[in-house]
């Protein structure tokens, strides 16, 4: 079954990155804070795995915290997304056509109309660059997606008969919302929360790549390719290595989410028997 391809492929290579960024908590090959000038640019199997940096640090060791920076960030992004995006999605579909349902749509929109960077240029501004105003930059950008599509769900149920029964038998909508709404529209959450995984950690890489993101001497796959792009012609490493972690992990995120989409809508579940 294609989902099945797609899940499987998808969590190896996610699995991969998560595994090495929970390693990395208790061993890594060296110390990413100490500099080794005498060792600089090795290449890849010169005594070092994935070679060494412009100030020696092992590259291994770098991308398996850069990691976990990236999976930190893009994980509490999408919390903070879902856990503000989610309720006033259902808030908004409960009170569908009224007052409230036009103040959160059109706050909505008034976020969409800034996208994260020029958010975390804002932050950054007031509060200083690091991967806390990352994470409340990406986050700020997710609530509008969380709460749209929860919006979009939700009203497609609000008609049912099931819907229509709880009503008769004297339940709020706020109770509807979380009893009957929520649960049924949970896959759709899921799928979402999988991709939004994924543009966070591109986000995160765009927010180091030009100083935004998580400061020195915090590894960040972004910053390693910043400081990578004058290096290029003598170590390609430098700049390969980190641009392939992006590449596979965001792809494994979206293969990951593609499957979950395959496995969990029972239409497209069933066109695949």
């Amino acid at each position: 079954m294609r989902w099945n391809r797609n899940l499987v492929l998808g969590a190896v290579l996610t699995g991969l990155f998560v595994v090495g960024a929970l390693i990395s908590f208790v061993w890594t090959p060296s110390d990413h804070t100490v500099l080794d000038i005498a060792g600089k640019l090795k290449r890849p199997g010169d005594g070092n795995l994935l070679g060494t940096d412009h100030f020696g640090r092992d590259i291994l060791t770098m991308i398996m915290v850069g990691a976990r920076t990236s999976i930190a960030v893009a994980l509490v992004a999408v919390g903070i997304g879902m856990l503000a995006g989610v309720p006033l999605g259902l808030t908004a579909a409960a009170r569908h056509g009224g007052w409230l349902d036009e103040v959160i749509m059109r706050g909505n929109d008034l976020i969409f109309a800034f996208p994260s960077l020029v958010i975390a240029i804002l932050i950054t501004a007031v509060f200083g660059a690091s991967a806390v105003n990352a994470i409340i930059a990406i986050g700020i950008f997710n609530i509008p997606v969380f709460a749209r599509l929860t919006r979009s769900g939700a009203l497609s149920l609000w008609g049912r008969e099931f819907i229509m029964a709880a009503r008769v038998a004297g339940k709020g909508a706020a109770r509807i919302s979380a009893e009957h709404i929520l649960p049924n529209i949970a896959n759709l959450l899921i799928v979402q929360g999988t991709i939004q995984f994924s543009l966070g950690i591109l986000a995160e890489a765009g927010l180091s790549y030009v100083g935004l993101g998580a400061q020195p001497p915090t590894p960040s796959w972004g910053r390693m390719l910043a400081d990578a792009q004058t290096l290029v012609s003598i170590a390609p490493h430098l700049a390969l290595i980190p641009g392939l972690a992006i590449i596979l992990t965001v792809l494994g995120l979206n293969l990951m989410g593609d499957g979950l989409r395959d496995l969990l809508d029972p239409r497209l579940r069933e066109r695949s028997v």
